[in-house]
């Protein structure tokens, strides 16, 4: 999905809302776990529910790959069912060298037809530059993450002439490697008071946001400053929308939720348009 599709998207619906797919088995309605389909089932019930409301689904490999060759033929078929119309960001946070970082985003982009594939910088440019090869398609780059741990790498002041912090520092270099086309950055919801600094110095890139709903991020605040003329942002919510019940009401709870975060961002888009 291209920079201006995505775009529309966001405008015609009035939603920038992501949905997390980390479907968890133990975490079913009851009267899934036991069946050998219910992870897909559930999955196709939660984007049936959700389609209209949202413009991006996010699946979470790890997931799929502890159940092995039958998970991953789940995420597949996932992708599969979302189809064309949504952002499909395979949250895999891949990063590595070589033919390695060629394998991975071959995978991820063609076998699997994803669009974007979350990445750590890490290993620095030849880990990222494999991802930004592909037309329509996007790297997502681990930037500032919502869990506590980020305050031990990420928010840790350089001791370079530049005085910046490691995030900083990743976002500066990488805006040298991508384009607001090709690139993305994640950026946690429990940080709303650096969304400025960040917009600073990512004016025109989309930011994937973890951490609103069960982790307490506030997108009234992510918007404040997080906001550009484009929207510039992809609001992921997990927990809060597809476990919103776990009985036989699952699907119509998880478009109650969804459907909240929707109008609450439909009023935020009005507001920065007008």
């Amino acid at each position: 999905m291209t920079r201006n599709v995505l775009i529309e998207q966001i405008f015609e619906k009035k939603s920038f809302l992501c949905v997390g797919l980390d479907t968890e088995r133990a975490k079913l309605p009851i009267h899934l776990q036991n069946d050998p389909n219910g992870i897909l089932l559930f999955n196709k019930a939660i984007i049936d529910a959700t389609r209209d409301l949202c413009v991006a689904y996010k699946p979470n490999l790890a997931f799929y790959e502890v159940l092995g060759p039958s998970g991953m033929q789940i995420f597949k078929e996932t992708v599969d069912y979302i189809g064309k119309n949504h952002l499909i960001i395979a949250d895999a946070k891949r990063g590595d060298i070589g033919n390695t970082g060629r394998m991975y985003a071959d995978a991820f982009f063609n076998t699997y037809q994803c669009d974007a594939v979350t990445v750590a910088p890490y290993m620095g440019e030849d880990s990222i530059k494999p991802f930004l090869g592909y037309d329509g398609h996007w790297a997502i780059v681990l930037a500032l993450t919502s869990n506590p741990g980020s305050a031990d790498f990420q928010r840790t002041i350089q001791a370079d002439s530049d005085n910046l912090c490691l995030f900083e520092k990743v976002i500066e270099t990488l805006n040298q490697w991508g384009t607001p086309d090709n690139l993305m950055f994640v950026v946690g919801a429990t940080h709303p008071e650096m969304f400025g600094r960040i917009r600073e110095l990512a004016p025109r890139h989309f930011f994937l946001v973890p951490g609103i709903g069960a982790q307490g991020g506030d997108l009234s605040e992510v918007c404040k400053y997080g906001l550009n003329e484009d929207c510039g942002l992809l609001v992921n919510a997990t927990r809060s929308i597809i476990y919103a019940s776990n009985g036989l009401d699952f699907a119509e709870m998880a478009r109650a939720e969804a459907y909240l975060l929707q109008q609450e961002m439909s009023q935020l888009l009005t507001m920065e348009m007008y």
